[in-house]
């Protein structure tokens, strides 16, 4: 049997990874500014981390949510806690997609409504209603393509109004900060306006916090650089470190009932250990704190960069933008210097997803790479 040939890979083959670091068969080191799409938050291979998960795997790895967990109780208290959102409920689910699909399920069977409004160049998700609500006509099927929603572009509020005003829509979805689609973001006036327009008719504001999330922005959430309130965040790639979680925080105002969303593997015991452990790595060693004091570094350093035209985005989720497609940029960092960047749908942007442990010294080696490749 050979694989189902969907990805396009990079002729490199990682066999082991510590901290930003990631070596190949042969012995080659690479410095990890993506992070595997942004999912290593506390770095590779982090001793606790390891610890925790195999402490965790001695003694059970999994049993279904039909029994007691307390260890599910315990991650939802700390995530509360440190991300500032204690009154919301913790729905455990296995990835972003999956979060992102049941929060779309929560918001239909609550306002009994089914029309969607997304944006612009936004990515949810490949599950049904989620790869409905991205704005890629490529990876939709017929199937999904049955889905109603409606995409408008960011900062344009009067169509937000516009089309909340017609009484069919069931929720508004928006990334905290785009992520494939190119690190664009809505205004803090935006976000507001949304909100308060929300509210006002019943609709269902979901942030979708899959990327943007666990401090990649500097901030817990990436919406809380605009003091508002979603009815549903959703959060998966940096909450495990590369073990498979999703998570779907509903506001507690929102009446949960027996069998309204289920899941086998959501929420198992290994799953919440390694998510447990990120949140304990993440406050003590004050990551969040890190990621704001590396990313004004890299800010500063990258203006010595004349061929760099914008930054994009917040914290240690940036997009480092040109007047010319990337492609062969990012394959000269990686086969010439043993640098990992990103792509988007943005071909002249360059996607910067570090592990938030990355310090200044590792940037420089980013930018003094950067340098002699241009």
């Amino acid at each position: 049997m050979e694989l189902f040939d969907v990805y396009p890979l990079y002729n490199v083959t990682p066999v082991k990874a510590e901290g930003a670091y990631v070596w190949d068969e042969n012995n080659r080191k690479y410095l990890d500014l993506y992070g595997g799409h942004g999912v290593i938050s506390v770095g590779h291979t982090h001793p606790k981390y390891v610890n925790d998960i195999t402490s965790q795997l001695n003694n059970l790895g999994f049993y279904s949510n039909s029994i007691q967990n307390p260890l599910q109780k315990e991650l939802a208290n700390k995530l509360g806690k440190l991300s500032n959102c204690e009154n919301y409920n913790l729905f455990l689910c296995n990835s972003g997609a999956e979060a992102n699909e049941n929060a779309l399920k929560l918001a239909s069977f609550k306002t009994g409504k089914s029309r969607i409004i997304s944006f612009n160049n936004s990515f949810h998700g490949r599950t049904s209603a989620a790869v409905a609500a991205t704005d890629n006509k490529n990876i939709n099927a017929p199937i999904n393509l049955q889905q109603e929603v409606t995409f408008l572009p960011l900062n344009n509020i009067k169509l937000v109004i516009h089309e909340i005003g017609k009484g069919d829509v069931a929720a508004v979805i928006i990334e905290g900060i785009q992520g494939v689609g190119g690190l664009d973001e809505g205004t803090t006036e935006f976000f507001q306006e949304v909100e308060k327009f929300c509210k006002k008719h019943g609709v269902f504001l979901i942030l979708d916090e899959i990327q943007s999330g666990y401090g990649r922005s500097g901030k817990f959430f990436a919406f809380q650089h605009h003091i508002i309130k979603p009815d549903i965040i959703t959060t998966a790639k940096g909450m495990g470190n590369g073990f498979p979680i999703g998570g779907v925080l509903i506001l507690d105002k929102h009446e949960a009932k027996y069998g309204m969303l289920g899941t086998t593997f959501g929420g198992n015991h290994l799953a919440c250990a390694a998510a447990i452990s990120v949140l304990d790595i993440i406050k003590e060693e004050e990551l969040i704190e890190n990621v704001n004091k590396t990313s004004a570094y890299l800010l500063e350093q990258i203006k010595t960069i004349s061929q760099v035209k914008k930054v994009k985005g917040k914290g240690l989720m940036l997009g480092v933008e040109f007047d010319f497609e990337v492609g062969e940029l990012r394959k000269k960092l990686i086969f010439e210097k043993q640098i990992f960047t990103g792509g988007s749908m943005n071909k002249n942007l360059l996607r910067i997803l570090p592990p938030l442990t990355m310090n200044t010294d590792q940037v420089d080696v980013f930018i003094n790479a950067l340098q002699e490749v241009l």
